[in-house]
Formats: structure tokens, C-alpha cells, sequence
């Protein structure tokens, strides 16, 4: 699958094969969506910095299965909504640029409101 429409239309297929669309309106995805992002917290929790790459490098396979299963949701969200998932993340980056222009952001993790 080479882009965001054919994972989505694949992912849509999956559903529906199991007729799981009746338990897919935008509250129970986005609280799946949520659920999977903790879980993928869940990973790092506890963890000191100076263990965060070896938790990288042994729990690459869980970390990737964690972060296909918020991708899922996003995607399936998304399409319940008829978001244009490129569209979207576009149109937002622009915001962010205005809020974070190079000038005042490079280096500089502070909120736009503070800089």
C-alpha cells in the first residue's frame, strides 16, 4: 500500500469484513485512539532518560505495534468524519508555522505563547 487512501480503503475492507462499522462512531474511536496512546505511554512509563534507547532498541516490535494501533484509529476516525487526512495535517502545519516561525522556535521548546 503505497498511500494514506489505500491503507484507509484496506483498513475499512477489515471492518466491515467483521461488521464491526456499528461500533465505530467518532466517541468509541476517538476513546480507542486514547486507550492505544496510553498504551503506547505505558512503554516509557517509569523509565529513567538514560534507559529510553534500550527500550527503543528491545521494545521496537511493541512500540511499532502500539503506534500501528493509534495510526488505525486516527485513519478510521478520520474516514468516519470525511477528514482528508493529508489536508488536514497540512492545513495545521501552516497554523504551526505561524505560531512557531524559525526565527523565535530553532532550538527553543517553549509554547508560542512564550515566545
Amino acid at each position: 500500500m503505497s498511500n494514506l487512501a489505500d491503507i484507509t480503503d484496506y483498513l475499512i475492507r477489515f471492518r466491515d469484513e467483521r461488521h464491526w462499522a456499528q461500533f465505530h462512531n467518532s466517541k468509541d474511536l476517538a476513546i480507542a485512539l486514547s486507550i492505544e496512546a496510553a498504551e503506547l505511554n505505558e512503554i516509557f512509563l517509569w523509565k529513567k532518560d538514560t534507559e529510553i534507547e534500550d527500550i527503543e532498541r528491545v521494545e521496537q516490535q511493541t512500540i511499532a505495534d502500539e503506534l500501528a494501533d493509534v495510526l488505525v484509529y486516527a485513519l478510521m476516525f478520520a474516514h468516519r468524519n470525511g477528514f482528508d487526512v493529508e489536508k488536514i495535517i497540512m492545513d495545521k502545519m501552516k497554523k504551526n508555522g505561524e505560531k512557531y516561525p524559525v526565527e523565535k522556535a530553532r532550538g527553543n521548546s517553549k509554547k508560542y505563547t512564550e515566545l
